[in-house]
């Protein structure tokens, strides 16, 4: 099927409250601007009532895990989370939405580049998200073919390795989750200055100085399960920046204004509904669309070398409210 590129902006369904400053980061909060329409619940919901996440098959697929759901409620795997166990800890390399009674093949990547062996029989949700800039490298790389095995695989291998070395740690098998683990005291520290919000359903972060990448997803009570595993990702990138300047106070909205007017191209989903591929001034981002309403949406800023990357500070914000600001 082929894929149609939408050259309009859409306006975002998010409206952006008061921005939390602490240690020179900063976390806007994003609450939802209309009621969800969608049904579904998360990963962690479902995996206490009998969603499965398995490899393929006895010898598995470092690109592909199969999840089975048995449950009567549809269940959102959320773009970049961690799942661990099995042959290798992997990231959902999509947004995916699993019908209920559902098994889908779902594309992944690996974040441990030393271990092909069964640690376990089944994946579990590992409650944490890698740090930003792996997830950026995944983005980027499946920008033109989202769905396709492997695509991205070496690029995240190479993020996570460049991880390790910007934290001076080293993992036997160069697991991702254990240098957020080895760092999990200062994370817990700094994340506790950005606590969940009531109705809250996503987030932007800013450090050193920029917008570096935002998180949401259309139904508060589903983002409630996702804020604390995305915030310990967020920390990890935020290390490198505490206790510079802040972003810029209208960074945060200049830069929801620039995943606003991106253009977006529609494919297939890896589940139900339509996968999005955000690309704009300064952004990159990816979503997923069912009947028309956006459920979920990643956005990160590319550099401003090697990927193609341009200022976002001139890009108007009048498609979201401008955030405001307050100091912990």
């Amino acid at each position: 099927m082929a894929k149609v590129i939408e050259e309009e902006a859409a306006a975002l369904p998010l409206q952006a409250g008061e921005a939390v400053v602490h240690r020179g980061i900063s976390v806007t909060p994003l609450f939802p601007a209309a009621d969800p329409v969608c049904p579904y619940v998360s990963l962690a919901e479902a995996s206490a009532r009998g969603f499965t996440v398995k490899e393929v098959d006895e010898a598995g697929d470092v690109g592909e895990i199969v999840v089975i759901n048995p449950t009567a409620d549809r269940v959102l795997l959320y773009d970049g989370e961690e799942i661990a166990g099995a042959k290798q800890d992997r990231i959902i390399n999509v947004a995916v939405l699993v019908e209920a009674g559902a098994t889908v093949p779902v594309p992944v990547s690996c974040i441990e580049v030393g271990r092909w062996r069964y640690e376990s029989d089944e994946f579990r949700p590992a409650g944490r998200t890698p740090a930003p800039e792996v997830r950026r490298a995944k983005a980027l790389h499946l920008d033109a073919a989202p769905l396709e095995r492997g695509a991205a695989q070496h690029a995240v291998w190479d993020a996570v390795q460049m991880e390790e070395q910007r934290h001076g740690f080293r993992s036997g098998t160069s697991k991702h989750g254990d240098l957020i683990e080895h760092e999990r005291p200062r994370l817990d520290d700094l994340a506790g200055a950005f606590p969940l919000q009531p109705g809250q359903c996503g987030m932007v972060l800013g450090a050193g100085g920029r917008t570096v990448c935002m998180d949401a997803v259309s139904r508060p009570e589903v983002y409630a399960r996702l804020h604390e595993a995305l915030l310990t990702g967020y920390m990890l990138d935020a290390l490198h920046a505490l206790d510079g300047a802040p972003p810029p106070d209208d960074s945060a909205g200049a830069f929801l204004g620039a995943v606003a007017t991106a253009r977006r191209t529609r494919g297939p989903a890896a589940g139900l509904g339509t996968d999005l591929r955000l690309a704009g001034t300064g952004v990159v981002g990816s979503g997923l669309e069912v009947q028309g309403e956006l459920i979920q949406l990643t956005a990160f800023a590319r550099e401003a070398e090697g990927d193609g990357g341009t200022d976002i500070t001139d890009v108007p914000v009048s498609r979201i409210a401008r955030p405001t600001r307050r100091r912990r």
